[in-house]
């Protein structure tokens, strides 16, 4: 491979609307201007670049497009210049770095490809206690779902305060978040619609497993028993209200998906009789102190035991395969893209 060169997955869109994607060869020209031109080692797989990765509206910029909005690597060269200002400056070759969020993969060629161009200010230093193939197995899911554990937390749920919820646990944020809330001593109700990976769930600390049709109530009721006292909830529509109805008194509910519907049949009940809150979770524009601190946590006391149990790889030629398989609701936990 020529110097300049190098390999990624390219989505692009046909004159008659349909979407294609294949492992192309590109050269480093052709990536947006940045400070930072960084060699990507791993990548991973999260339910944005799928639906990036299969046109839907709203996701991506445009096309052709290289998705990946999670990259891990090495700092290959370093813009002159650069801004002196920036809290990220003083980065050099060699530093290993992640970049997650921000326009990465939407707007810009993502971590779907071996080299990624970005501002500095887009850039972490790898966290002490995370090797890079670690943090991409953490990604934007375990970020968002430190986020969503966060939230918890600074809105008065803790281990002794009741159990939580977590809905669509087998997923990257929900398996994500079972592992971290167990770990900090959390008593963790796992929602799945894949009772067959009950042992996977357990393995991560969860106590007990629910049924999704268990956390999807269809009688109407505006409020429903008080079982929890939070919920990380990662799927949305009635799966969410459910868990609102359900919420104890006082009882916090982070919610950051909507793979379920992005309606909720809710009335003000859950707030004003029990004082319920609801908070939205949003990762790419988290705030860089909380980024910062954040990521520290989940190389230290929030990094789950079972990590390296919770992803599977894949290279990049065998991603589309996984990308359909997310499409089709069949993957179970993390997929960490190796682009070495």
């Amino acid at each position: 491979m020529r110097v300049g060169a190098f390999k990624a997955l390219v989505v692009d869109q046909a004159p008659d609307g349909s979407f294609s994607r294949e492992v192309r060869t590109k050269d480093a020209a052709e990536l947006p201007p940045g400070e930072l031109l960084i060699r990507v080692a791993y990548s991973s797989l999260n339910y944005k670049d799928a639906l990036a990765a299969a046109g839907r509206r709203g996701v991506a910029r445009g096309y052709p497009l290289t998705p990946g909005i999670d990259a891990a690597g090495t700092v290959e060269q370093v813009a002159e210049g650069g801004d002196a200002g920036n809290p990220h400056a003083g980065f050099a070759p060699g530093d290993r770095v992640l970049v997650t969020g921000r326009e990465l993969g939407v707007a810009v060629s993502g971590g779907f490809g071996q080299y990624i161009r970005v501002p500095a200010s887009w850039a972490l230093r790898l966290p002490a206690g995370l090797t890079l193939r670690e943090s991409m197995v953490t990604g934007t899911a375990g970020f968002t779902a430190a986020l969503s554990v966060l939230a918890l937390q600074e809105h008065g749920v803790h281990p002794e305060t009741g159990p939580v919820l977590v809905t669509g646990a087998t997923g990257g944020v929900g398996s994500f978040s079972v592992a971290v809330l167990s770990k900090l001593g959390y008593t963790v109700l796992a929602g799945t619609g894949k009772i067959e990976q009950s042992r996977f769930l357990m393995s991560l600390g969860a106590k007990e497993i629910l049924d999704r049709e268990q956390l999807s109530d269809g009688s109407g009721k505006a409020l429903l028993k008080e079982r929890w006292a939070g919920v990380v909830d990662t799927v949305g529509g009635a799966i969410l209200s459910t868990a609102i109805k359900s919420a104890a008194y006082g009882g916090c509910v982070a919610a950051c998906g909507n793979a379920a519907g992005a309606d909720l049949p809710l009335t003000v009940f859950p707030f004003i009789l029990r004082g319920v809150r609801l908070l939205g979770i949003e990762s790419s524009r988290c705030p860089e102190g909380v980024r910062r601190d954040l990521w520290k946590k989940l190389g230290a006391e929030w990094k789950p035991a079972a990590l390296d149990a919770m992803a599977r790889e894949c290279r990049l030629e065998e991603l589309s395969d996984r990308i359909d398989e997310m499409l089709r609701g069949r993957i179970t936990g993390r997929v960490v893209v190796d682009l070495g």
